[in-house]
């Protein structure tokens, strides 16, 4: 093995920093969400450890704030929406990505250029759509989370099924294979990594998403995670110590996605912007 040049140990020093730096806030997160409020403001503010360490944050978001609520229909929503765009956008991306047709080039344009849409110009027409057809605090919701969430997976998973080698089809086409079944015993598993990568993003992007569900679900009962966390406060005050809690207490379900299918997701991503 090599000696370590000043290079990597700066290289390695940078990496430690950054790492230090990207993790901190969760960190302080889970620190405050331990304090009392008059530690969070009073002179414990910059404690690492309080002296007055208490559960009662967890207790009042789980218990009296309904969090445990917020999670199962940010879960519910998440879930619809990862099923519906990965079924879309895997069928969509491969009748681009194998099939020559005019305009193909401005269709894959046309769906980028949708992802840019800012949400301000899309939500009014929204609601007003829903409020016409009763779909206001539904889980019809997931309907325009496709709208977020469809263009980003069906440009990952073109890529994808541009590497499937079209001999391969061809091939199960002589010995018999119907185009269906073509399609889910040999192109979907080749294709894997990305429609796994671009799955696991829409529903990070879904259990996330602020703006549609602050509009479209304002009722406590429907409200998901980020609203019902960005409510955790009246007229005059704001509750960091609950805001801090139920931050960490929603923050599990997705981490732990990340770290068990971090493999796929670095591989789904990497493997689509290699180009064929």
């Amino acid at each position: 093995m090599r000696k370590r040049t000043a290079f990597d140990w700066a290289c390695l020093g940078f990496i430690i920093l950054f790492l230090c730096i990207t993790v901190f806030p969760f960190v302080w997160i889970v620190i405050t969400s331990f304090k009392t409020d008059a530690d969070i403001h009073g002179a414990a503010t910059y404690a690492i450890i309080s002296s007055n360490a208490t559960l009662e944050n967890y207790i009042s978001v789980i218990v009296e704030k309904g969090i445990l609520t917020a999670i199962k229909n940010s879960f519910i929503n998440a879930a619809l929406t990862t099923v519906y765009v990965t079924i879309t956008a895997s069928m969509s991306a491969y009748m681009i990505a194998r099939y020559k047709f005019k305009g193909r080039s401005i269709l894959i344009i046309i769906i980028l250029g949708v992802s840019m849409f800012p949400q301000m110009i899309l939500i009014g027409p929204i609601f007003n759509m829903f409020y016409k057809l009763g779909w206001l605090n539904s889980y019809m919701i997931t309907l325009p989370y496709g709208c977020i969430t469809l263009p980003s997976a069906v440009w990952i998973m073109i890529t994808h099924f541009k590497q499937v080698p079209a001999s391969l089809e061809e091939a199960a086409k002589m010995d018999g294979c119907t185009p269906w079944k073509t399609l889910w015993q040999i192109v979907f598993p080749i294709a894997a990594p990305g429609i796994f990568a671009s799955a696991i993003l829409t529903f990070i992007s879904a259990w996330n998403e602020y703006l549609l569900s602050l509009t479209l679900n304002s009722e406590t009962a429907w409200m998901s995670v980020p609203v019902r966390i960005a409510n955790l406060r009246d007229e005059y005050t704001i509750y960091w110590g609950q805001i801090t809690a139920a931050a960490a207490i929603v923050t599990i379900p997705t981490l732990i996605i990340v770290l068990l299918f971090q493999k796929q997701i670095v591989s789904g991503i990497a493997n689509g912007g290699v180009k064929e």
